[in-house]
């Protein structure tokens, strides 16, 4: 059995401001970690500085969010990506693959996708959260790069584009939904813990859930 890397990564392929609260909305809920610095259009770290930044965290996988911000070649957020997936002290867990209308991309086959409405599909699904017909790729402009990776590859709609089913403030349902697919495919069951009704927990990303993340000021 190969030796436990390091650090474990979850990616998110997004990091605009409503996927930065959505992944530390869920890592707040889920007892993960975030690192905050690596949300910004595009990915304002290379693959290296976000595993230093890991690093610091306590063991245990680790939300990281990379986007090519709209290009569909190699730009910063895939580039952070595939530095990701060969890194020598770093596991990729999962592959977040987040949707969208970005032309000329290849797109990448996923083992499974979560609706809008939190269902678990074997397609991919589109920037809405919908599902779509047959067995295709999911298409995104951070996701190609993806293709030569042999983990677990879930795709989902964008967090900001579904009308709000994905709001942070309500959970982030969809995302942390797909989380969840990763973790449990990885051999990790966090506990369920569901907001009770009225509850504004959008704060809950203090001290114990992104250790990792700068001041905000540093972001």
């Amino acid at each position: 059995m190969a030796a436990k890397k390091e650090v474990q990564l979850i990616v998110i392929t997004d990091g605009d401001a409503t996927a930065l609260r959505v992944a530390e909305r869920i890592a707040a809920d889920l007892g993960l970690r975030c690192i905050s610095r690596s949300a910004g259009r595009p990915t304002p770290l290379s693959g290296d500085e976000i595993v230093n930044l890991a690093r610091s965290a306590p063991p245990g996988p680790v939300l990281v969010l990379v986007d090519d911000c709209g290009e569909p070649g190699l730009d910063q957020g895939e580039q952070a990506l595939r530095d990701l997936l060969v890194h020598p002290d770093a596991e990729v867990l999962g592959v977040v693959a987040v949707a969208a209308n970005t032309p000329h991309v290849r797109g990448v086959r996923v083992d499974a996708s979560v609706t809008r409405e939190g269902r678990v599909v074997v397609g991919p699904v589109d920037k809405a959260g919908r599902a779509l017909p047959g067995r295709g790729r999911q298409r995104g402009d951070t996701v190609d790069v993806a293709r030569a990776y042999s983990g677990p590859v879930v795709g989902a709609g964008d967090p900001g584009k579904m009308d709000g089913r994905d709001d942070p403030e309500r959970g982030a349902p969809v995302t942390a939904r797909a989380i969840r697919e990763i973790l449990s495919r990885n051999g990790y069951h966090p506990p369920v813990s569901p907001p009770e009704p009225g509850q504004d927990l959008s704060r809950r990303t203090g001290r114990g859930s992104c250790r990792a993340s700068p001041e905000k000021g540093d972001r």
